[in-house]
């Protein structure tokens, strides 16, 4: 087998889990989208089940460390804090139960501070592109930017139904970007792999 086929394959190899990151990328966008959708139209309902699922989610987390905590001997273990962790996510998970629908000032910073991660995440990406020279770094770039705004709009701000037209839009964009981006990594793979 020639040398340049014994390099070339593991290089389509990362191109295709490249793919299925973004297609991953994409289906996150999507469930953005469905859940802009529900907060538009259950604003309320919305700020509580969402209040209640991390609620649960922190008590079973917190359960789940107390138990095993006991069950591995982690008394025994001079740096096992899983029971402390525990006893800790435990009492978040009542609190946000407990503040029901209050909860969605904290969800709203937590989805900005996520959607200014994403933008980050494509401003790199774009960076990267750019220095093999691909002209879509611009476009993701440009994308990365409007996502990036969308955050910091969503952390300031604090209607719920404004929130949820954020994450559409947040979700429009991320899927086209993304889409943009897998139609480009073969032609990645290409210049890569004639380097």
């Amino acid at each position: 087998m020639p040398k340049a086929e014994v390099i070339k394959r593991p290089v389509e190899q990362v191109g295709n889990d490249i793919k299925k990151s973004a297609w991953f990328s994409v289906a996150e966008s999507l469930a953005i989208i469905v859940l802009g959708v529900l907060f538009i139209v259950w604003p309320d309902f919305m700020a509580k089940i969402v209040s209640y699922l991390v609620g649960a989610f922190f008590i079973i987390k917190g359960a789940f460390q107390i138990i095993n905590y006991f069950l591995e001997k982690g008394q025994n273990d001079f740096y096992n804090n899983e029971l402390l962790v525990g006893v800790i996510s435990v009492l978040i998970g009542i609190t946000v139960l407990a503040m029901g629908g209050n909860i969605a000032n904290l969800f709203r910073i937590v989805l900005g501070i996520w959607l200014v991660y994403e933008s980050l995440v494509k401003i790199n990406t774009a960076i990267k592109l750019s220095a093999v020279n691909m002209s879509i770094w611009k476009y993701v770039l440009l994308l990365a930017l409007g996502i990036m705004a969308l955050g910091v709009f969503v952390i300031v701000n604090d209607v719920t139904v404004v929130i949820g037209w954020m994450m559409i839009i947040a979700g429009l964009i991320g899927i086209v970007g993304d889409v943009l981006f897998i139609q480009k990594v073969d032609t990645l793979i290409s210049k890569i792999t004639k380097e």
